[in-house]
C-alpha cells in the first residue's frame, strides 16, 4: 500500500460504514477494495508471465500515459474553461509533462 491509497482507503470505510451502518460491513468492503489491486497484479502476472518482456512492458506502460494524458485534456481542460482559468491548467499540464521528461532524461 502506498502513501496515495491511504486518504480514499480511510473515506472508503468511513462512507462504508455510514451506508451500511455497521463496522464489519465496512471493513468487509474496504478489504475488498485494498485487496483488487494486489489481485488483478497477481492475475495480471498469470496471464501474461508467458509473454511478458521489456518491450511489451514498454508498450503498457505507453499506452497507460497516453490513457492518463487523454484523461486529463478530456477532463480537466472543459473544467478549467468554465471556472476561467483555462491557460493556468494547460501551463500546469505542459510543466508537468517537462517535469516527467527530465526526470527521464536524469535517470
Amino acid at each position: 500500500m502506498d502513501v496515495n491509497s491511504i486518504l480514499p482507503a480511510l473515506l472508503l470505510t468511513l462512507l462504508a460504514g455510514l451506508a451500511t451502518a455497521s463496522r464489519w460491513k465496512a471493513f468487509g468492503w474496504s478489504a475488498l477494495s485494498g485487496l483488487s489491486e494486489p489481485l488483478g497484479a497477481l492475475l495480471g502476472l498469470l496471464l501474461l508471465s508467458g509473454v511478458w518482456s521489456q518491450a511489451v512492458l514498454g508498450l503498457s506502460l505507453a499506452a497507460v500515459a497516453g490513457i492518463m494524458v487523454f484523461i486529463s485534456f478530456d477532463v480537466l481542460l472543459p473544467s478549467a474553461r468554465a471556472y476561467g482559468q483555462h491557460h493556468q491548467i494547460v501551463y500546469a499540464l505542459v510543466a508537468g509533462m517537462g517535469v516527467m521528461a527530465l526526470s527521464l532524461l536524469l535517470l
